[in-house]
C-alpha cells in the first residue's frame, strides 16, 4: 500500500483529548454496527465497525464465529499469539499462563518500586520540572518489561524507537515494516542466546521448563509482543493517567492520600484503563459464517473491527460513563480485549498502574501541568494512543 492510500485519520483511531470523539459516539448511538471502508492497522479496506459494549464482548468471546486467521494480513503481522486461532493460540497460552499469575508478577513488585524510587529520584535531582513521558512514563515500563524478558539496558532505547515507528500510522508503510524486521531480528538473535545458555528471564525459564513444545519463532513472537504492547500501552495509560488526574485535582488528592489496602487504589487503576483505554480496537476478527451482531447481518469473510474506547463508554454500562471517577465502582471495561485473547500482561500492567501513579502523586504533591492544557501534544493517529511529552512542575 502507497502512503497516499492511508486517510489523515481512520474512524478508528479517532480521538478528541481524553474523549473517543463525536463521530464514534454518534456511531455507537445511531449506527452500533456499521459497514465503513476505511484504514486498519496496515490497510484500506472494507471492515464492519462495533462499538457498543455487549457486540463487542460478543464477538471477542465467540471463537467459532469470529476468527483471527486472514491470509491477506498474514505477510505483515508476525504469527504471534495475539493473531492465532484455537488450538495453537489455547496449547501456546497454556505454556505462557504460569509465567503471568499472581504469584509470578507479585515477585516482580519489589523491582518496580525500585525502579519507580529510582526515576522520581531523577526527576527531582534534576529541578523542579521535567518531561513525564521522557522522564516517568516511558522508562518505567519499558525497564520492567526489558528486565522481564532479559534485554540489556544499552539495547531498551532501540526497542522503544522501534515501537514508536511500528505503531506510527502516519509514517510510511515501508518505514513501519522495516522498525517491525529489525524488532524480530534483533529478537530472533536474543532468542538463539537464551536457547543456547538459559537465564532467570521468561525467556530462559521458558526454555528451561518447556524445551522444545515452545519453538523459536513463538518465543519470538512473544517476545515481540511483550516488548511492544507491554510497554507502550502502560507508558501511555500512566502519561494520559496522570494528565487525567491533574484535570481533576480533588481526585489527584483522594489518590494521594490513599495508602496499603485502600480500595480507590485498585478502583483508580481500574478507572484509568476503562476512561483511556489507549488501545484503539482489538484485533480484527473475521466471520467464519454467515452471522449477525446486534441484528445486522455479517457474511462470511467479512472483517469486523471492535472500537475500545467508545465500548467502555457505553451508557449501558451505567451512569455517567463519559465522566472520570476513580471512586466508580469497577465496570467490566474491555480495555485489555476480552474472551480466549485476553491480554496476558494484563496483572502486570495493573501492578505497574498500582504503584507508579499514586508514588509519583505522593512523592511530588505539588505536580501540575507545565503547559496550558490544551498545549499538551497528543499522539493522534496511533495504534495505541498517548502524547508525545507531558511537562510538569512541581
Amino acid at each position: 500500500m502507497s502512503e497516499q492510500e492511508t486517510p489523515p485519520v481512520s474512524i478508528f483511531y479517532r480521538r478528541d483529548g481524553l474523549s473517543p470523539g463525536a463521530a464514534l459516539g454518534e456511531a455507537q448511538r445511531e449506527d452500533p454496527v456499521r459497514r465503513v471502508r476505511d484504514f486498519w492497522l496496515y490497510r484500506t479496506g472494507e471492515y464492519w465497525l462495533v462499538t457498543r459494549h455487549a457486540d463487542v464482548r460478543r464477538v471477542l468471546a465467540d471463537e467459532e464465529t469470529f476468527g483471527m486467521h486472514d491470509p491477506d494480513r498474514a505477510p505483515i503481522l508476525p504469527h504471534e499469539l495475539l493473531n492465532m486461532d484455537a488450538p495453537e493460540h489455547t496449547r501456546l497460552r497454556h505454556v505462557l499462563t504460569p509465567e503471568f499469575t499472581g504469584r509470578r508478577i507479585r515477585a516482580l513488585e519489589p523491582m518496580i518500586r525500585t525502579l519507580v524510587g529510582e526515576l522520581i529520584d531523577a526527576m527531582e535531582a534534576g529541578g523542579r520540572t521535567a518531561d513525564l513521558m521522557a522522564d516517568f512514563a516511558l522508562p518505567l515500563p519499558l525497564g520492567v518489561i526489558c528486565a522481564l524478558l532479559g534485554v540489556p539496558e544499552p539495547d531498551q532505547a532501540a526497542f522503544h524507537r522501534w515501537s514508536r515507528t511500528t505503531l506510527d500510522l502516519a509514517l510510511p508503510m515501508e518505514e513501519r515494516l522495516a522498525a517491525g524486521r529489525e524488532t524480530q531480528e534483533y529478537i530472533a538473535a536474543l532468542v538463539a542466546a537464551k536457547r543456547r545458555s538459559p537465564d532467570d528471564g521468561m525467556i530462559g525459564m521458558l526454555v528451561r521448563e518447556h524445551g522444545g513444545a515452545v519453538s523459536d519463532p513463538e518465543l519470538v513472537g512473544v517476545a515481540e509482543l511483550l516488548l511492544l504492547a507491554g510497554h507502550v500501552t502502560v507508558s501511555n495509560t500512566i502519561g494520559l493517567g496522570v494528565l487525567a488526574l491533574l484535570s481533576h485535582p480533588e481526585q489527584a488528592d483522594r489518590l494521594r492520600a490513599a495508602a496499603g489496602a485502600d480500595p480507590v487504589i485498585d478502583s483508580a487503576v481500574e478507572e484509568l484503563l476503562r476512561y483511556l483505554s489507549v488501545s484503539s480496537t482489538a484485533l480484527a476478527r473475521t466471520a467464519r459464517c454467515d452471522t449477525e451482531i446486534g441484528g445486522v447481518p455479517v457474511k462470511a469473510g467479512e472483517q469486523v473491527v471492535c472500537q475500545l474506547p467508545v465500548a467502555n463508554r457505553d451508557p449501558a454500562l451505567g451512569p455517567g460513563m463519559d465522566r472520570f471517577d476513580i471512586t466508580r465502582k469497577p465496570v467490566s471495561h474491555l480495555a485489555f480485549g476480552h474472551g480466549a485473547h485476553h491480554c496476558l500482561g494484563a496483572p502486570l500492567a495493573r501492578i505497574e498502574l498500582r504503584i507508579a501513579v499514586p508514588e509519583l502523586l505522593r512523592r511530588l504533591p505539588g505536580l501540575a501541568l507545565g503547559c496550558p492544557a490544551e498545549e499538551v501534544p497528543y499522539r493522534v493517529n496511533n495504534e495505541v494512543y498517548g502524547l508525545h511529552a507531558l511537562p510538569v512542575v512541581w
